[in-house]
C-alpha cells in the first residue's frame, strides 16, 4: 500500500463479509477513501433474489418461495444462491427432475447449520437431546409474544445436536419490553 510515486493513480476495490478480521493495518486511517457498507437485504427483497437465482431452475409444485424467503431473512445474496445451487445438487442426487421445497429445506439447514454430522449418538443421549429441544419448543408456544416455531430437530448439524427454530411473522428493528423479556 506504500511506495506509489503521487502522480500515479491506484484503485484499490476489495469485498469482504468479515471486516472484524482485517489486518488493522489496512484499516489506519488513509488507507481507503472510502467504505460502502451494504446491508443486509430486509423482508421483501429476499423473495425478489430467490426468484433470480431460481430462473434457471425447475421448480416443483410445492415450492413456496415466499415461506423461503421468511425463513432466510438475514441471508446474503450469495447466501441465497448458494441455497438455490445446493438445493439443485441435493435434487439431483436424487434422481429429481425439479427442485421440491423439501429440497430447498434441507439447502437451508446445510447453509444454517451445516452438513449432518456422522457422529453416533446412543439411544440415552439422543433422549436427553430430545428433551431439551422439547423444552425450547415448549417454551417458545406458551410465551405469548414468541415468533412462532417453524421446526425442531435432533438431527446433528454442524456444531448443533438438534435445533429449535422460531421465524418471526413480521420484520422488527425494535423489540418492545415484553418481547425482548421473553427472549431466552
Amino acid at each position: 500500500m506504500d511506495g506509489f510515486d503521487p502522480h500515479e493513480a491506484v484503485v484499490v476495490l476489495a469485498a469482504t463479509n468479515r471486516p472484524d478480521v482485517l489486518d488493522p493495518a489496512l484499516m489506519r486511517p488513509g488507507r481507503f477513501d472510502r467504505k460502502i457498507t451494504f446491508d443486509l437485504p430486509d423482508k421483501t427483497v429476499p423473495r425478489e433474489i430467490l426468484d433470480i437465482h431460481s430462473n434457471d431452475v425447475t421448480l416443483a409444485d410445492d415450492v413456496d418461495l415466499d415461506r423461503l424467503a421468511a425463513i432466510t431473512v438475514g441471508f446474503s445474496d450469495a447466501d441465497l444462491e448458494n441455497l438455490i445451487n445446493e438445493s439443485a445438487l441435493l435434487a439431483g442426487r436424487e434422481g429429481k427432475n425439479t427442485v421440491d421445497m423439501a429440497s430447498l429445506l434441507l439447502a437451508r439447514d446445510r447453509v444454517v447449520l451445516g452438513g449432518k454430522r456422522g457422529i453416533i449418538i446412543g439411544d440415552e443421549e439422543k433422549k436427553l437431546i430430545a428433551y431439551h429441544e422439547t423444552g425450547h419448543a415448549l417454551v417458545a408456544t406458551l410465551l405469548t409474544n414468541a415468533d412462532p416455531l417453524d421446526k425442531v430437530t435432533i438431527i446433528p448439524r454442524g456444531r448443533a445436536l438438534g435445533a429449535t427454530e422460531q421465524i418471526p411473522e413480521q420484520e422488527r428493528h425494535n423489540l418492545q419490553q415484553s418481547y425482548r423479556s421473553q427472549s431466552w
